[in-house]
């Protein structure tokens, strides 16, 4: 199991991974989505669910997807779907605390946009915990899990992929941290939108390239903390 003790760099996923999958958030996503492939394309809604599903497991994202296969430009389909209301997400001091407790930077790493980051981390209360944002324009547009994301990150912000932590909901958006030599956290959520979700539930042991698991963020980080505070090895989470 790894440990933290070198850890000066933690990355997070946003969407399902800072906030609880449990306030049904990304579905207004998720629906806007639908809604503008239907627009764009001039195809019935039901064409453009199964069109928007199929580009996200085929490219790792729909805008991917919609990009390669039709030209999209991003910015319109980006500021469409990340119009949503936000209110139902729960402020959260508690996780706040536990970020800033973290010693070393910390950062939001998103296939969404910045704005979208900012708007629901603001929400969460966490937004000024965080060093910086790193979202899909940052990393031209190149999605998780593809490798050149994490690069594009680990150059924009001069941080050695041994001394990082990675916290994500999907688990094969931790196969590239691994493989770079990260820490992984597998935050277990409950909104099941992709094959890979709903193959956990068959696993007897985690793969190599999810090191912890945690069903609770910030209890997981307050864990961390009093182990670092301590000097004691890292519990599963």
């Amino acid at each position: 199991m790894k440990r933290f003790s070198d850890t000066n760099a933690w990355i997070f996923d946003l969407d399902n991974t800072l906030y609880p999958a449990e306030c049904d958030l990304f579905a207004q996503v998720d629906q806007r989505m639908g809604e503008f492939i239907a627009n764009y394309l001039d195809v019935p809604f039901p064409e453009a669910r199964r069109l928007q599903k199929d580009y996200y497991r085929t490219f790792g994202t729909t805008l991917s997807g919609l990009m390669q296969v039709h030209g999209l430009k991003p910015e319109k389909f980006l500021d469409y779907v990340h119009d949503i209301d936000v209110s139902m997400v729960p402020v959260m001091p508690e996780l706040g605390a536990a970020i800033e407790a973290l010693p070393g930077e910390k950062y939001i790493f998103t296939n969404g946009s910045r704005k979208h980051a900012e708007n629901v981390a603001g929400q969460l209360g966490v937004l000024e915990k965080f060093d910086d944002v790193f979202d899909i324009g940052a990393a031209g547009y190149v999605p998780k899990p593809d490798r050149q994301a994490y690069d594009k990150f680990l150059k924009a912000h001069n941080v050695t992929a041994r001394d990082a932590a990675m916290f994500e909901d999907m688990p094969h958006n931790l196969e590239a941290p691994h493989a770079l030599g990260m820490v992984t956290v597998l935050v277990h959520s409950t909104y099941y939108d992709h094959p890979i979700q709903h193959k956990i539930q068959e696993w007897t042991a985690p793969p190599e390239h999810v090191h912890h698991m945690t069903e609770d963020l910030r209890k997981f980080l307050d864990g961390v903390n009093a182990v670092l505070a301590s000097n004691a090895d890292v519990p599963a989470g």
